[in-house]
């Protein structure tokens, strides 16, 4: 009697073993990646003039590119914080560049843990410090292991491996990709999924170009800033043909964007550019490669936001997230097989006036770096934000102070407040893109429709900030 239940038990153990690896072989790789500062319109496929990007266009051929994709906020932090949460940025404490996310929050990298998935981040962080101990760097995050830097990084940065200060040799967009294809390989040839977060530091400032690029677009406009979308372009060539040569490529799903407008008003996709609540602030490229799932390249239309990607992955890999907090996004599966022709449920935007913190990441790791040569864990003099989690001022529910918006498209119904004054404005983006002819008195009904949506969506995000959610 006894064998017979030990023998019970070993096979009820193995039938579970090779049903979770059927499950986990199932789920597809994911890598996201994401550019820092790069504009709708900066891409070789959408006839940028001179820009040459032919990575990026080869993939927009095969993938499902989006052509009204928009980061959540239209400054690099707040963005971030979306892509991790699938939540509003303000909800999250992370109301401009610079802040830190709250420890409370549930991201995707620990979402994803849950359904056995090997997670890293490689790149710029952004939403928190990038120094051991800290409540909000990548392991504390989520993430199993990172090369990460607290904010932009160039040529020969000094990142910070697991905490550890690393200098490092190289273009930055190199780097990162680099970094990426080691925890990828591992992991592929352990037949572990993975989950991979690259953040370039480009196309943003300083601009420094590789010796063999300083003469790319010479006598162009902003040829400075363009010379790093092309360096970018390249590393993310790399990482496409190296998906391929690890034959892992049809079950890898490779989602891109950029995390808010360009700094180029002309390509910007819009009126104005980073920093806008308006189109050029917002609007930006999007493309999500999986072959086996989509197998010829489409091009949609239907608005999505970079919050939607958290609530698209936790469904997609059945990930277990308990005491789900409100979403903003919505999953995108229905996108993807082609069966979602619009969407139904519209999408806040917000700049609130709160200032941002200047995170100069090159100061912030050289000392880190001497600090741990010098045999301290940490730079004493850095950034950890250990009190991030505490809920340290209440902010008013019923006020709805700076500049924020509700799209129904093609509808963008704008509020903006400025100390006692407010105006509205409302735009049809279809007919008008541009956001240069305002349709408010022509519009009544319409108007007070998206208004009271607006509020009710302004006065839930205010609830979250303030920590009901929690």
């Amino acid at each position: 009697m006894e064998g017979s239940i030990t023998t019970m038990i070993r096979f009820i153990t193995l039938f579970l073993c090779l049903a979770g690896s059927l499950v986990a072989a199932d789920r597809p790789n994911i890598i996201l990646v994401m550019a820092d500062d790069q504009g709708w319109g900066d891409m070789g496929y959408y006839d940028h003039p001179y820009v040459k990007t032919p990575n990026f266009d080869d993939m927009s051929r095969n993938s499902l590119r989006f052509d009204h994709f928009y980061s959540a906020a239209p400054v690099c932090s707040p963005t971030r914080a979306s892509v991790l949460t699938g939540r509003n940025p303000n909800r999250v404490n992370v109301l401009n560049h610079g802040l830190s996310m709250r420890p409370q929050e549930t991201t995707i990298a620990e979402a994803l843990k849950t359904v056995g998935y090997a997670t890293g981040h490689f790149g710029k962080w952004h939403v928190g410090s990038c120094q051991p101990n800290s409540p909000v760097n990548p392991t504390n995050s989520g993430f199993d292991t990172w090369l990460s830097t607290p904010n932009f990084f160039d040529l020969d940065p000094v990142m910070s491996r697991n905490g550890i200060a690393e200098q490092m040799e190289g273009e930055s967009s190199m780097i990162a990709i680099d970094a990426a294809l080691d925890f990828i390989r591992e992991h592929a040839s352990e037949g572990t999924p993975f989950f991979s977060i690259v953040w370039f530091g480009s196309p943003h400032s300083p601009f420094d170009a590789l010796e063999g690029d300083k003469q790319l677009y010479e006598g162009e406009h902003m040829a400075d800033y363009y010379r790093e979308i092309t360096a970018m372009d390249r590393a993310f060539g790399k990482l496409r043909n190296e998906l391929r040569t690890l034959e892992i490529v049809d079950n890898t799903l490779l989602w891109y964007c950029s995390d808010n407008g360009g700094l180029n008003e002309q390509t910007s996709g819009g009126h104005e550019k980073k920093g806008s609540i308006y189109e050029g602030g917002l609007r930006v490229p999007a493309m999500l490669e999986w072959p086996s799932r989509i197998p010829q390249g489409r091009v949609t239309d239907v608005i999505s936001v970079t919050s939607d990607i958290y609530p698209t992955l936790v469904e997609l890999t059945g990930a277990q997230v308990e005491n789900q907090f409100p979403l903003d996004g919505i999953s995108l599966i229905g996108l993807l097989d082609g069966s979602m022709e619009e969407r139904e449920q519209g999408i806040g935007f917000w700049r609130y006036p709160v200032p941002g913190r200047l995170t100069y990441a090159d100061r912030m790791m050289i000392a880190l770096m001497k600090a741990q040569a010098a045999g301290h864990e940490f730079d004493p003099e850095g950034r950890l934000d250990l009190d991030v989690g505490e809920i340290k001022k209440q902010f008013p529910e019923d006020k709805y102070f700076g500049h924020s918006a509700w799209l129904e498209y093609p509808w963008k119904l704008h509020r903006i407040v400025d100390g006692d004054s407010q105006h509205f404005e409302l735009y049809n983006l279809e007919s008008d893109p541009q956001e240069r002819t305002n349709l408010l008195l022509d519009n009544s009904d319409r108007v007070r429709r998206m208004e009271d949506s607006l509020k009710a969506w302004q006065t839930s995000v205010m609830g979250s900030l303030n920590g009901k959610d929690y």
